[in-house]
């Protein structure tokens, strides 16, 4: 539960995707790591924030029920046809007096609670849009597509993968959203697409995505550390 003095969160977690590359055959969000579903795994960081009142569950349409036993303590709703359209279904859901919203992807099933608070700590401080990233590891070249030809090493120090949760001003993502484009994948990007300025925070590498049978195991083990 928010303090008085400070604005009401509210976090919407995204848990409508498929998720074909995990070959689970199903909603990757109902796939069970360590005893759970990562559905319950996403969303409990954000259940026992002090700060985050209110979460808003978007779940694949015809399982918005399992959602809700799952995690009764969140509103469920049904998801869209794709991301962004979920996202403005969370939305809607919001209660009227919400003034800071988190957007998280159930694929970063193990986002330390830490990684909430730098968001939440750079909204307080002004920001209207907030990011998670970490450095790029990799060496990354650009590639021609019609060649098969590699080209320039980019210098990776200036480069970072963004992560979720993403923070917002709820007026600011109201207005991203407002005609967006539908297949949008990223929330910070429509943001910028309105001519919004978006902050970055340190994320965690705990927040990685689940997204092939790997990460699975990857996954296993995060939980096992607990």
């Amino acid at each position: 539960m928010a303090a008085d003095d400070q604005r009401i969160v509210a976090a919407i977690v995204v848990a409508a995707g498929w998720g074909e590359r995990l070959g689970s055959g199903g909603p990757k969000a109902f796939v069970a790591v360590a005893g759970r579903t990562l559905l319950e795994h996403a969303t409990e960081p954000f259940r026992t924030h002090r700060r985050v009142r209110d979460v808003i569950l978007v779940a694949p349409a015809n399982l918005t029920a399992s959602a809700a036993e799952l995690v009764p303590s969140a509103t469920v709703v049904p998801g869209g046809r794709t991301r962004q359209e979920s996202v403005a279904r969370g939305l809607a859901a919001l209660a009227d007096d919400v003034e800071l919203v988190l957007v998280h992807d159930v694929a970063r099933a193990f986002v330390p609670p830490a990684v909430l608070d730098r968001v939440l700590q750079a909204l307080d401080a002004g920001a209207a849009a907030v990011v998670p990233v970490v450095p790029v590891t990799d060496t990354i070249r650009a590639y021609s597509a019609g060649t098969n030809e590699l080209g320039a090493t980019v210098d990776r120090s200036s480069l970072r993968a963004v992560q979720t949760p993403q923070g917002f001003s709820r007026a600011t993502l109201d207005a991203a959203h407002a005609g967006a484009d539908p297949d949008a994948t990223d929330d910070a990007s429509l943001v910028e697409a309105i001519g919004g300025q978006v902050v970055a925070v340190r994320g965690a590498e705990e927040a990685f995505k689940v997204t092939v049978p790997l990460d699975l195991a990857r996954a296993e083990a995060v939980a096992a550390r607990g």
